[in-house]
């Protein structure tokens, strides 16, 4: 039986390795290098943060020394390196952030533009049929997630795991085998409580996502129709639609946080039991002399060293089960296949006489109701035509169907004997001007307005 979470998994999976052809593309070497650079930074500033504790230690244990002969050039030495540990460990995280940033949103441009890109090349059905509002809502967070998503691996994930292999492994060879198993097991336990509580919570934020994008799409599509809105007097009423997409959401939230109380409850108790756990072992082992006060120092300030980013790890593992999400939602745009392609092998419209010929054509938004059936025409070259009928009657059918918005259900439609399915479609609609029916203006200057039509 496959569970919901294991679907998750490998949908996740899945998304992040759609994901890495725009961290590591083959033909932007110089992106290639600021990957590997990052990662060479990442793994400094952990061994050198890793080596703070140790000089902590080290200063310790020699100002506890009774031996009046130590002079203190020792414990100053250690307290130096001690300082400059943490200035190198900042020093290299920074310089990890610097160069990756052109890197993430490098990453986020490009899918942006490939997403925006793919959206025109779909057919006016897909967006006829799609409501604008959640369509833009849906890219949107894509696009942040993505930004979040390698953020929040590079800064916070990656570096983590690399410090806890580091502090285990110093753990055991500097302590007590006892202390890196206690340790471990305490992150253990941590990560898997956290991540089986999250994938429980999950759901809320999944009903959270679609309440939004819900009210979001009605409150786009209300402002549309604005001039409807106040022709018919029912702005009360689009206010209570809008106040039940508004209600869902408000639910789905409230369930959300709550579950988030436990969540970080339980991560609380799991890591103060292992702190106090380990500290318990370690003042036994200063009072049978096994251990000394540095050593006590050491691991203390290792676990609170290493719980700091652990104790987000519950946010970070939320943010990136929905981040994948928002980024799989963003994805599957870009499977979506247009209805409308150029067949192999098309060629570009020879438009010179330009005749326009509708040969027993036939069509229907929906097969059950057929706008045109067997429509023949001529226009010549040059000539006028004027096509009159009622509302409905298919007068922009004919329109879109020239511009090959649609394909015909049967028939044919040529331009200089040339089938209009057969040749490309950006040169068909090169050589077309149209006056649309309704006057739309993107939200620029006149000019830009006007001049559109020869960008």
């Amino acid at each position: 039986m496959v569970t919901s979470s294991s679907k998750s998994s490998r949908s996740g999976f899945r998304t992040l390795i759609s994901l890495l052809p725009y961290l590591w593309s083959k033909d932007q070497w110089t992106m290639r290098a600021r990957v590997v650079l990052a990662l060479a930074f990442l793994v400094l500033s952990k061994i050198a943060i890793v080596c703070v504790p140790i000089f902590y230690k080290k200063a310790v244990d020699t100002l506890t020394l009774a031996d009046s002969e130590i002079f203190l050039v020792v414990p100053v030495a250690m307290i130096i390196s001690y300082g400059l540990a943490r200035v190198a460990s900042l020093g290299f995280s920074e310089a990890r952030d610097a160069i990756f940033a052109r890197v993430g949103q490098r990453a986020v441009r490009t899918v942006a533009l490939q997403v925006f890109r793919h959206l025109h090349q779909l057919s006016l059905r897909f967006h006829l049929n799609r409501q604008t509002g959640g369509l833009s809502r849906i890219i949107e967070r894509g696009n942040r997630a993505i930004e979040l998503l390698l953020r929040i691996s590079l800064f916070n994930l990656i570096p983590t795991a690399i410090e806890l292999t580091l502090v285990f492994g110093i753990l055991w060879y500097m302590l007590d085998l006892v202390i890196a198993c206690v340790t471990f097991a305490t992150v253990i336990i941590y990560i898997t409580y956290t991540m089986v509580v999250t994938e429980w919570r999950i759901r809320f934020r999944r009903r959270m996502n679609e309440a939004d994008t819900s009210a979001n799409t009605r409150a786009i599509d209300s402002l549309l129709n604005y001039e409807t809105v106040k022709y018919f007097g029912t702005e009360g009423h689009e206010a209570a639609r809008y106040d039940e997409r508004l209600i869902n959401y408000e639910d789905a939230a409230v369930k959300s946080n709550v579950s988030l109380a436990a969540l970080n409850f339980g991560q609380a108790a799991i890591i103060s039991i292992g702190i106090t756990s380990v500290m318990l072992i370690s003042a036994g082992g200063i009072v049978s002399n096994n251990m000394t006060v540095g050593d006590f120092v050491l691991a203390n300030t290792y676990l609170m060293q290493l719980y700091q980013p652990l104790n987000l790890f519950g946010f970070v593992y939320r943010e990136i089960k929905q981040a994948l999400i928002d980024i799989e939602q963003m994805f599957q745009i870009l499977t979506v296949g247009a209805d409308i392609t150029d067949k192999p092998g098309a060629t570009r419209l020879e438009a010179e006489g330009g005749a326009i010929h509708f040969e027993g054509v036939g069509f229907g938004y929906d097969n059950r109701l057929p706008i045109l059936k067997d429509i023949s025409f001529s226009l010549p070259a040059g000539q006028k035509i004027a096509v009159v009928g009622s509302s409905g009657a298919g007068k922009s059918t004919l329109a879109r169907l020239l511009y090959r918005f649609y394909d015909v259900d049967y028939g044919s439609v040529t331009i200089n004997r040339q089938d209009i399915r057969d040749v490309t479609q950006v040169s068909l609609r090169a050589v077309i001007g149209i006056v649309p029916q309704d006057t739309v203006l993107f939200n620029d200057t006149v000019s830009y307005n006007i001049a559109y039509g020869r960008l």
